[in-house]
């Protein structure tokens, strides 16, 4: 299985707000919100908690987990 951060990406466009803020906001890098752009990135949870009390939300707000097709599990 394998993060998507798909609904943090969506969840910025409604509150249209850029990821530049949202890093600014929850004291993390930029590179860090690039990096989750990407299916799959791994971050770590400190990292995801920040973000949700920055953004007043939820991890199920920000991440969806979405299984391997590939690997035949």
């Amino acid at each position: 299985m394998a993060a998507s951060y798909k609904k943090l990406f969506k969840l910025l466009i409604d509150r249209e707000m850029k990821s530049k803020e949202l890093a600014a906001k929850a004291g993390i890098s930029p590179a860090t919100l690039a990096k989750m752009k990407k299916d799959g990135a791994t971050v770590s949870s400190d990292v995801l908690v920040k973000i949700c009390t920055a953004l007043d939300c939820t991890l199920d707000d920000i991440i969806e987990i979405i299984p391997n097709t590939s690997e035949g599990e």
